[in-house]
């Protein structure tokens, strides 16, 4: 789940080609040495979702429904969050970096698929889909590693409260949320060079709706047994380590909890818990389904459906999860608009 990184030609011999359809703009051009380029010189066409005119029609509606509540959910929490002081705590702070990265997870991919669903192209170019396979990559595994941070906030705050404000300092959020990119971009750069070091000579129509590390291995004409191998190993690695932390610190969590004497401060710490992990389970769930086991998602129409989940409902979800279930953020919202109305 790729910062900068250089982007390798592989050459396949030109036996192994198969010509491509009359219909497309450009064939592969040839070296001098007589093999074809392992990409395509344009590009590659995105087959999106099957379907006549009206399937395209309401799968258009449904997309473009699901990003505008998206964009909309999440700059709320963020302009929420920033301009109320009383959401000035590690907790908000965290929330505001998730509502950031659904914000621009979901923009990495919903508007060119939405323009293709009416597209007699779907062509994107070979640099446009090593960089949307790039942020996606990137911002969905940094999404994941952050999750697992703010289990760990919520330890540290239920857990240790005299120890939390020192504990979770401005200086240490911003650390683990600078290390939550980190492991993002290293993931990112490992999965995109190795995708596009791959000889492309089988096809450049990718049968999904966005550029996918799977359905990308389906068009190399070599062996992709290692790309699958350190997919497996380095997605298992980041879900596990991360579902990990998330299982210990909720462990530590429950016992602290049901040694509360308060009524209230018990129904208050598990409905904040329970946000938390509602997000987790979503976004955790389908990315295990989708990259943690090795040969799953033979189905593309499945995988298509999956990717819809982490894609777009989930960065939907997120804000109406932590504000409908938050009673600060509900309170925040109401003094905005009793501002807003004042004004």
């Amino acid at each position: 789940m790729p910062g900068p990184c250089a982007l390798e030609t592989v050459t396949c011999s030109i036996h192994h080609h198969r010509p491509l359809q009359p219909s497309l703009p450009s064939a592969m051009p040839a070296h001098r040495n007589g093999n074809l380029s392992a990409a395509p010189a344009w590009g590659f066409v995105l087959e999106g979702f099957r379907g006549g005119l009206e399937t395209q029609a309401l799968l258009f509606t449904v997309f473009l429904a699901l990003y505008l509540v998206t964009v909309l959910g999440n700059l709320t929490m963020i302009m929420l969050i920033t301009l109320d002081a009383r959401l000035h705590s590690p907790m908000y702070f965290f929330l505001k970096n998730l509502s950031f990265l659904d914000l621009c997870y979901s923009s990495a991919i919903a508007p060119n698929a939405i323009a293709n669903f009416f597209s007699s192209s779907k062509a994107i170019s070979f640099a446009g889909c090593a960089m949307q396979l790039f942020f996606f990559s990137l911002l969905g595994t940094t999404e994941a590693l952050l999750l697992a941070v703010m289990a760990y906030d919520r330890f540290m705050a239920i857990c240790s409260p005299l120890r939390y404000p020192v504990a979770m300092g401005p200086a240490t959020c911003a650390r683990l949320v600078l290390g939550a990119y980190f492991g993002g971009c290293l993931n990112s750069m490992v999965e995109t060079s190795l995708t596009f070091r791959l000889p492309f000579c089988r096809s450049n129509h990718i049968d999904h709706f966005f550029c996918d590390v799977p359905p990308l291995l389906r068009l190399a004409c070599a062996s992709t047994a290692l790309n699958e191998l350190v997919m497996f190993a380095i997605c298992g690695f980041i879900l596990l380590g991360a579902t990990l932390v998330i299982l210990v610190s909720y462990g530590y969590i429950t016992v602290t909890i049901l040694r509360m004497r308060s009524g209230s401060g018990r129904y208050k710490a598990f409905s904040t818990c329970g946000s938390h992990l509602a997000a987790v389970s979503l976004f955790y769930g389908t990315g295990f389904a989708t990259y943690g086991q090795p040969g799953t998602m033979r189905s593309t129409e499945q995988g298509k459906v999956v990717s819809t989940f982490y894609t777009l409902i989930i960065p939907m979800l997120n804000p109406l999860i932590y504000s409908l279930r938050n009673r600060d953020v509900k309170d925040a919202l109401k003094r905005q608009g009793r501002r807003h109305t004042a004004a």
